[in-house]
């Protein structure tokens, strides 16, 4: 990348932040100095563990709509070790949710290769990458995906339906579950009986019914205040100690992000830092 391209890509992701931030150049300075910051702890950053449990090699993606083509991802390359807690950051339409459907085996690269605990994920056939997903990938949206008509033990049961577990061991798991994330006395309450914060942390426990190695989430926090958006990042603190799991988080908020291990901070479809 040549001096005026740089300078180009600097200016795009200033007007970026600035417009995330509502117009507000103070709000946006702040971002600007907590991502100096949260960039001169990665540098310092060695992860505990050398096995790499998720590989994206020169990753392109592009999706075609109308006559169009859009480049959502441009040869990005990231790896992801075992235990590691890792936000990905950037402003709308910088391609980090992209990434993370591909991570999950929910999309397919356009170019380049995402390997999950060395199986290329693009040569599963779809029977064979629902079964890999189910057991070894828990997914955690922005929009919770309760069922309304379900009391919260069974939301948190769900996947284990689809792995066809016994019914008693499913709601065992989803009692202990339940405990893990502080929702015990809520488990026969529906999810309209429950707050936003109380919502998520269910989504949570319902992603780890399967005693998944990596949980992926996509903007958890984004319909949520602060102090539950801080609790939820507390909580996955918790589930990458208490657990072991790797935990790769899409966020754009620059703090919530200084709370992970490391970030992976990206503008137009690259990775930036």
């Amino acid at each position: 990348m040549d001096g005026g391209e740089n300078t180009d890509n600097k200016q795009v992701y200033a007007v970026q932040l600035l417009q995330a931030c509502g117009g507000d150049p103070r709000q946006a300075l702040e971002q600007l100095k907590i991502a100096a910051r949260t960039l001169r702890t990665a540098k310092m950053y060695k992860p505990k563990s050398e096995e790499v449990v998720v590989a994206v090699d020169n990753v392109s993606k592009t999706y075609k709509m109308g006559k169009a083509h859009v480049e959502a991802l441009k040869d990005v390359s990231i790896r992801v070790h075992k235990g590691e807690f890792v936000a990905i950051t950037g402003t709308s339409g910088s391609g980090k949710s992209t990434l993370l459907q591909l991570m999950g085996g929910l999309d397919k690269p356009s170019k380049g290769v995402i390997t999950v605990h060395d199986q290329n994920l693009s040569k599963l056939r779809d029977g064979k990458l629902s079964r890999f997903r189910n057991r070894t990938i828990g997914f955690v949206f922005q929009f919770f995906y309760l069922q309304p008509f379900l009391r919260l033990q069974t939301n948190i049961e769900v996947p284990a339906m689809f792995a066809r577990t016994k019914r008693s061991v499913r709601k065992a798991k989803s009692t202990e579950l339940a405990g893990t994330v502080g929702l015990s006395d809520r488990l026969k309450h529906y999810p309209r009986e429950l707050s936003g914060g109380q919502m998520q942390r269910a989504a949570i426990a319902r992603a780890l019914q399967n005693d998944p190695d990596i949980l992926l989430a996509d903007e958890p926090t984004g319909n949520l205040d602060h102090a539950n958006a801080v609790a939820i990042f507390e909580l996955f603190k918790q589930i990458r100690d208490e657990r072991g799991a790797t935990v790769v988080v899409v966020t754009h908020d620059l703090a919530l992000a200084g709370m992970a291990d490391r970030a992976v901070h990206m503008s137009d479809g690259r990775v930036v830092s």
